[in-house]
């Protein structure tokens, strides 16, 4: 599958061919929500606690004695049916995580990375390099190549001038090419990396 290749100001200086083991990758819509839903379960922190009437403070005493005071038998003013009394069935710390086989996790990415080539939505550029951080530079280079849409931007390495020219655009966020994940792919619309980001790809996902 051949692919333009711009530079950053739009003009198109050549094309590459995408490895098609991953970007003519069979695709498993089950397999991408599977990956997705395990994603966002390990995202999780599980710290959400409510008390039980062993945990809430006092009660320790027999509000009144059992028999012949007309009202009902009653053990401490903690239990649930007491106001400021423990919760019943409240949620309790626990782990959210899945698990998930590897060879699923990488078919999941395979199969998001296909539709976005299928869709002609990978933009690639020669490189992409940045003196200083700025966001009008990074808006003016969106525009060049005539992306409107959310962006997700691949890089091979950090880049700290990329990053935060991206920090004040809701629809761009830069990431790099090996922590490429369902969600991040399935959330934008466009991908758009270097060639050295897509060398990363091919070689993590190859």
């Amino acid at each position: 599958m051949l692919v333009p290749v711009y530079n950053m100001v739009g003009e198109k200086v050549g094309e590459t061919e995408l490895a098609e083991e991953i970007f003519a990758a069979p695709i498993n819509e089950a397999v991408m929500h599977q990956a997705l839903m395990r994603q966002l379960a390990n995202a999780r922190l599980g710290t959400h606690k409510t008390k039980k009437r062993h945990d809430v403070s006092g009660g320790g005493r027999k509000p009144w004695r059992q028999k012949g005071t007309g009202r009902a038998r009653q053990g401490s003013i903690r239990a649930p049916q007491w106001r400021k009394g423990g919760t019943v069935f409240g949620p309790q710390p626990r782990s959210y995580r899945q698990k998930m086989p590897r060879q699923m996790r990488r078919l999941a990415i395979r199969s998001a990375l296909s539709i976005k080539a299928a869709e002609e939505q990978i933009v690639l550029l020669d490189s992409l390099r940045m003196e200083s951080p700025r966001t009008k530079d990074l808006v003016t280079l969106l525009d060049n190549l005539n992306i409107q849409d959310s962006t997700l931007i691949l890089l091979p390495a950090r880049d700290e001038a990329v990053a935060l020219s991206a920090r004040n655009l809701p629809d761009v966020k830069p990431l790099l090419a090996s922590y490429l994940n369902v969600r991040d792919l399935l959330s934008y619309e466009v991908l758009l990396m270097p060639l050295e980001a897509l060398e990363v790809i091919e070689a993590i996902w190859g």
